[in-house]
């Protein structure tokens, strides 16, 4: 039984891994065809040719509250998926979100926010997920769900993860590096890829914020 469950949870790992990695393919030959998108000079978010609809989904926030799609309207929102016990892309990205945020001026602050989601919700309760995020910044957003959920919205956003076979206790998660860039009207407008920079990236921000 026991191998009969861990094949499962093999295959369970590989279909959410084929079915995301199959969205960012499609979404990188889009954004190849199609022409550069028209709007702001930035120096470093990619914007994408035309922003793209997102589907419903519904996460469990740190502060006890849900983060809906509805949550993503009226700013400019940068998401990045990963998780607390990450050894180095997510500590490194969240730093590097840190500092831009510290160098975002107090009026474009209220149309801005970072958004940290967990693929690792067996580990990440919401006590886990606060700590950790309100070490960086309190202000970032923290949440997590179960699969159906992350499967949904990081296919929608052509990211992938999987989750390792445990070993003595543990176990690590592959996800994607990048992070997604959500317009005020809640659909997908851009990329951000590392390695991130957080002078560029406030810049960018302030001149999207500013943006009629």
């Amino acid at each position: 039984m026991t191998r009969l469950r861990n094949a499962g949870r093999v295959s369970a790992n590989w279909l959410i891994l084929v079915a995301a990695l199959a969205a960012a393919v499609g979404l990188w030959l889009g954004m190849r065809v199609l022409a550069p998108a028209p709007g702001p000079a930035l120096s470093f978010v990619v914007l994408y040719p035309a922003p793209r609809e997102l589907p419903a989904f519904q996460l469990d926030r740190s502060d006890g509250g849900k983060l809906t799609l509805d949550d993503w309207k009226g700013r400019w929102t940068v998401v990045f998926f990963g998780y607390t016990n990450c050894p180095d892309v997510c500590p490194t990205t969240l730093s590097d979100f840190k500092q831009a945020w510290k160098r975002l001026p107090a009026a474009t602050r209220q149309r801005v926010r970072f958004d940290f989601v967990s693929v690792d919700p067996q580990r990440d309760t919401p006590a886990q997920l606060a700590r950790y995020v309100g070490f960086f910044d309190p202000e970032f957003v923290a949440a997590s769900g179960d699969d159906e959920q992350l499967t949904r919205i990081t296919h929608a956003l052509g990211l992938v993860y999987a989750r390792g076979e445990p070993k003595d206790g543990t176990y690590d998660v592959d996800h994607s590096a990048s992070a997604v860039l959500i317009d005020p009207q809640g659909r997908q407008a851009g990329v951000l890829r590392p390695p991130f920079d957080a002078e560029k990236i406030a810049a960018d921000l302030t001149t999207l914020a500013g943006a009629r």
